[in-house]
């Protein structure tokens, strides 16, 4: 028997006689209070289901010009929570069928009623309607925290990359729109079917990838080093599908690394302090020997190995003062000053060099910015950038492309050539002092780049591949917005 002791029900049927003999043999059902409300056509149907509220309703298939068809239709599109049970003339396995995809709960022969009929339908269609609502609730429930959750979740399909769900941080860290990623596969963010393909095959083949970390291109062409937690899991139809959740990891190694770096330079500058101590105390009485020796020696050709020593001396002296000055925090005097005016400058310093190898010069500083800087310093940090680029491209091949931009707070400088590149095991030592691929340079431009930067709470990204070129960007914080 039903357990609720009032059920307000809605009959639609436009026969009067239909109505009553169904109203008996609902009044039939023992120990149950229903009460029932007649709506005689299509338009009084949805006039009350708008407005009022019902825990179940039957309506007939045949509503004058309109059909039951068109009636759940409706309360599909209007989202009304009213479980409906279609009443038929006679059985139409098509029109049943039908009306149960449009989200009727039951369907009734007229012919067959009786009140033990009735009775099971209304208790079944009140229970698996409020098993939907509940698991509605549940999907709600879920979906709210997908949509909410500070991390990219999608489901895609296996076969073609194609996004099945993304929540809103999905449309965030790629930008995109929810309408772009709907026509879009995955694919397009991996930037090649390879990468993708790798992670798809890895995926299929153990199940499940966790901490996975590849390259993903936005739709503003920026890459973004993410970290990808995902599972295949297998829906109720048997069909396979990939649940990924998607963390940008950019900023994370970008930071990791600079503080590999500054740990680096810290080390190596206590080492340097403390060798060139130890290098600079017997240097000295050196220095000193030869003075006296100097004063007190007659013969001229003696004089002359003296001078070899005291030039070589000297030399020592002043690799020691590089060395240091290299690692010491450079002394700066910041002034506002134009970030477009400072790489205009520095270009113009080395525009000599760049016409005698005919090099092309492409640039777009169309973003500008006040920045609180040294600016001689900062045309020293640049200006070494862009010797490095020159000397790494051939005569007459070389493209040196000069741009700037604004990403949050930061003012950015990129420097982009078509040299030689140079691979991790280079990039990994770019900034240690001596270190250089060059057979007539000291090592020493890039390392003092380094410091100037850091000195105005800057930072350098590089990227580089052996035979392609090499990419600088030079992040400063900026002092005021747009000059």
């Amino acid at each position: 028997m039903l357990s609720r002791s009032n059920i307000k029900l809605l009959l639609v049927d436009d026969d009067e006689d239909d109505y009553f003999l169904t109203c008996d043999f609902i009044k039939q059902i023992d120990g149950q209070n229903i009460e029932i409300t007649w709506a005689k056509s299509f338009s009084m149907a949805i006039s009350k289901l708008t407005q009022a509220k019902f825990d179940i309703c039957f309506f007939d298939f045949r509503l004058g010009a309109k059909t039951g068809l068109d009636l759940l239709r409706i309360v599909k599109e209007h989202r009304i929570p009213t479980p409906m049970v279609m009443l038929t003339g006679k059985g139409h396995k098509e029109i049943d069928e039908e009306a149960m995809k449009l989200g009727a709960m039951d369907y009734l022969i007229k012919g067959e009623l009786d009140a033990e009929k009735i009775e099971r339908c209304i208790r079944y269609s009140l229970e698996r309607s409020q098993t939907l609502q509940t698991l509605q609730e549940s999907e709600a429930q879920y979906k709210s925290i997908f949509d909410n959750i500070q991390q990219a979740i999608v489901l895609t399909s296996p076969i073609d990359g194609s996004f099945l769900y993304f929540n809103p941080e999905v449309s965030a860290l790629t930008g995109y729109s929810s309408e772009e990623l709907r026509n879009m596969t995955t694919i397009s963010l991996f930037g090649s079917t390879t990468s993708r393909q790798n992670f798809a095959t890895q995926l299929a083949q153990f199940g499940r990838l966790d901490n996975y970390e590849t390259w993903l291109t936005t739709k503003s062409g920026e890459k973004k080093l993410c970290q990808i937690n995902a599972f295949k899991r297998t829906d109720s139809n048997g069909q396979e599908h990939f649940l990924g959740v998607v963390r940008d990891i950019t900023n994370l190694r970008k930071a990791e690394k600079e503080h590999v770096i500054s740990e680096k330079v810290a080390a190596t500058g206590r080492l340097i302090r403390t060798l060139a101590h130890e290098v600079r105390n017997p240097l000295t009485n050196i220095n000193l020997s030869l003075d006296q020796l100097a004063s007190e020696l007659q013969d001229e050709e003696l004089h002359f190995f003296l001078e070899i020593i005291q030039r070589n001396s000297k030399r020592i002296g002043d690799l020691i003062s590089e060395l240091l000055n290299s690692y010491r925090p450079a002394a700066i005097s910041l002034n506002p000053y134009s970030g477009c005016l400072i790489i205009e400058e520095s270009i113009q310093q080395a525009i000599d060099r760049l016409n005698l190898k005919n090099i092309q010069l492409c640039k777009d500083l169309s973003v500008d910015a006040l920045l609180q800087i040294d600016a001689e310093q900062i045309k020293i940090a640049l200006l070494n950038i862009v010797i490095n680029a020159i000397e790494a491209m051939e005569t007459g091949k070389g493209i040196l492309e000069v741009k700037s931009a604004i990403k949050g707070s930061s003012y950015l400088i990129s420097i982009k050539d078509n040299g030689m590149g140079m691979s991790v095991e280079q990039i990994d030592r770019l900034f240690e002092p001596y270190f250089t691929s060059k057979s007539n340079g000291f090592g020493l431009g890039l390392s003092a780049t380094l410091n100037i930067i850091q000195s105005h709470k800057g930072s350098i990204e590089v990227e580089s591949t052996l035979g392609e070129g090499s990419l600088f960007i030079i992040s400063l914080p900026i002092h005021n917005q747009a000059a």
